[in-house]
């Protein structure tokens, strides 16, 4: 959950395992610093860090390994292995990067504006 000045700003979150924190790090990023709503920031693709020990048995892990969904560009994914970043392509819309869903509350217009994830089963219902 988000808070700006004290007051709520946004909840969201996602099923994921270890893809969770990273995947609430992104939308929130791209709310916040790139000014996407919740769909957009949601539908934004995505990708997985696979540099640390995983939460789950056997606790694999793959140093300088990114997971990352076939929609970024190709340009991004070069600059990516330029830097020393090993690429593993996942398909577009993979469920293995969450199952996003957030609520931004935009005080000054009195609305709510949501998204929900296509990744996964998932809808944005409002009243």
């Amino acid at each position: 959950m988000a808070l700006r000045g004290g007051r709520l700003f946004m909840p969201f979150g996602t099923p994921g395992g270890d893809a969770q924190v990273q995947a609430m790090a992104q939308l929130f990023l791209n709310v916040v610093e790139s000014g996407m709503d919740p769909q957009q920031a949601i539908e934004a693709p995505r990708f997985v860090s696979m540099s640390f020990p995983n939460s789950f048995w056997p606790h694999a892990y793959r140093p300088g390994e990114l997971a990352i969904e076939s929609r970024v560009p190709g340009d991004v994914l070069s600059r990516l292995m330029d830097r020393g970043h090993k690429i593993e392509r996942w398909a577009d819309w993979e469920a293995l990067t969450g199952g996003m869903c957030a609520i931004k509350v935009d005080r000054e217009r009195g609305a709510l504006f949501a998204g929900a994830d296509p990744r996964r089963e998932s809808y944005a219902i409002g009243r």
